[in-house]
């Protein structure tokens, strides 16, 4: 068994943890595959989407979106309010990861870009989210990953030593962003990447 080296575990939300993609509700809504990636790439692209990550609230997004784009006003109104069909579940093996963590008495944080008003609608329809010892969640900090600004209030908030802190993030900026700030971060790749991950940090999982 190597040294302890990390004394809290920091996931990511989208890709980590949930398996979210806008492709689950709208393969439903708009069966043809081009006239889907057309939608989701040139009027509701995730640059849209990622607004309201910073804080944007729906309904005002929704409606500048449809100001633009009337002739899709029902597949807008659908980002909204079918958001919980773009999750297919939780990555189960990511949450043994984390359930595991936490018998072991590992202090866990959430640290994701994720709209403040979603967030709530996720918690409840997935109730792992809510046993995080905090988080840190873009659309109420109203500022988002990768910017250097959210990374700080993770540390600040719960009193972290960023250099005895492992994150884990799907996306490679948000780990660039990470890393800069001082944070040990590691593009996650699977849970069972994750599991080599923390045991070469010396935490003793299965």
């Amino acid at each position: 068994m190597s040294e302890r080296t990390i004394d809290a575990v920091v996931f990511d939300i989208g890709g980590v943890l949930l398996d979210w993609s806008p492709t689950y509700l709208y393969a439903e809504l708009i069966p043809d595959e081009e006239q889907r990636t057309h939608f989701l790439t040139n009027v509701a692209t995730p640059a849209w989407n990622h607004k309201q990550d910073e804080g944007r609230p729906w309904a005002e997004a929704v409606a500048e979106l449809t100001s633009l784009h009337p002739e899709h006003a029902e597949w807008i109104e659908a980002y909204d309010t079918g958001w919980l069909k773009m999750v297919k579940g939780v990555f189960e093996d990511t949450a043994a990861v984390l359930t595991e963590l936490q018998a072991l008495g590992v202090p866990t944080y959430a640290l994701t870009n994720f709209s403040g008003e979603k967030w709530e609608v996720a918690k409840e329809a997935f109730p792992i989210l809510t046993r995080f010892d905090g988080e840190v969640v873009s659309g109420v900090e109203q500022t988002a990953k990768p910017d250097e600004k959210i990374y700080r209030i993770l540390i600040e908030r719960f009193g972290l030593d960023p250099a005895r802190t492992f994150y884990t993030d799907d996306m490679a900026y948000n780990v660039d962003g990470a890393r800069a700030v001082g944070l040990d971060a590691e593009v996650f790749a699977g849970a069972a990447n994750l599991r080599i991950q923390l045991r070469e940090r010396g935490l003793p999982l299965q």
